[in-house]
């Protein structure tokens, strides 16, 4: 039964995030379960009673007291910010945001990027801060061969976008996948072929002990000169202090980046004022309320029955 056209829901949930707004998130929560109890983290009087949570990066020894939690959701599509840590009870199952809405934001962020640079719009965008007339012919998309890293959910849809705009396409997972009209490639030892084969890479993993670091200098130094690094998964995924001096000496070409080894990135990062660098504020893809709300309603019903969880994350693998 969907939650939407069932009322018959109590307990009491707590939210912690430091970005996302708690009205927005309690109206949409309430919409879809009327006798929920929303909570901040701060208006928690007995942790005890806290039946769910839903949560983005908590602090340490967040879930420490919470005895009769049944429930934790992650508020978005990754399950590191709950890694590695000593509060997490062990019989509660975690599940993360699975929404249509966010796959098509992430895709439709890829997509501006890679044409972005596809198009060298940064070319342009330069010459314009010289009051430059410079003409630079576009390229055929076919000729532009976009690897992406992660074919997950959102980097399998993200992909192939990419393809339908004519871009030659390379994917590349840990396990064997297959998408219509993308090569793809498994394995670390395939890894180090599809970066020099790229004109752009587009990082899509999720971030896990065994992806953390994984585009390291020597794996950056085998791009392409010139070629250009879109990142819309986890900071911490590429080193930043060698992709910061590659970009500097111009091996990388440009780079869009939506997430950072730590964030907010700090004023005085040498990003900030480096023209071949396009900053956003990690905004790729973020669950919106309205959407959100409804699978996130089907779960705490669920759990509360025992039924089926979707989404439902595998801490052992990290996702």
């Amino acid at each position: 039964m969907s939650a939407a056209n069932t009322s018959a829901s109590s307990g009491t949930l707590v939210f912690y995030s430091e970005f996302d707004d708690f009205d927005t998130w309690k109206r949409a929560l309430l919409a879809q379960l009327p006798n929920l109890r929303v909570l901040r983290a701060d208006d928690i009087a007995d942790p005890a009673e806290i039946d769910f949570a839903l949560v983005w990066k908590p602090p340490a020894g967040f879930f420490a007291r919470m005895t009769r939690l049944k429930l934790i959701v992650i508020l978005g599509a990754g399950a590191d910010s709950l890694a590695s840590r000593d509060d997490l009870p062990a019989h509660v199952p975690i599940t993360r945001i699975s929404d249509p809405n966010m796959a098509r934001m992430m895709a439709g962020y890829v997509l501006f990027a890679t044409l972005r640079h596809a198009r060298d719009i940064p070319f342009f965008e330069a010459a314009q801060r010289r009051g430059e007339w410079a003409y630079k012919h576009p390229r055929n998309p076919e000729d532009v061969r976009v690897a992406v890293l992660g074919l997950g959910e959102l980097g399998a849809l993200a992909a192939s976008e990419l393809r339908r705009q004519g871009l030659t396409v390379l994917g590349w997972s840990r396990n064997p996948k297959q998408i219509d009209g993308v090569a793809c490639y498994a394995g670390l030892d395939a890894l180090g072929s599809v970066l020099a084969q790229a004109d752009i890479v587009v990082v899509m993993l999720p971030l896990t002990s065994a992806t953390r670091g994984l585009l390291d200098r020597a794996r950056l130094e085998v791009l392409r000169p010139g070629a250009a690094l879109v990142n819309v998964s986890r900071g911490s995924i590429v080193d930043q202090r060698a992709l910061t001096e590659l970009l500097r000496t111009g091996h990388i070409g440009s780079a869009t980046l939506d997430v950072f080894e730590r964030e907010p990135l700090p004023p005085h990062d040498p990003l900030w004022s480096m023209p071949n660098v396009l900053i956003t504020p990690h905004l790729a893809s973020v669950a919106i309320p309205a959407s959100a709300a409804r699978q996130i309603a089907d779960n705490l019903l669920n759990v509360t029955r025992g039924g089926d969880l979707a989404n439902r994350v595998d801490m052992a693998r990290e996702y």
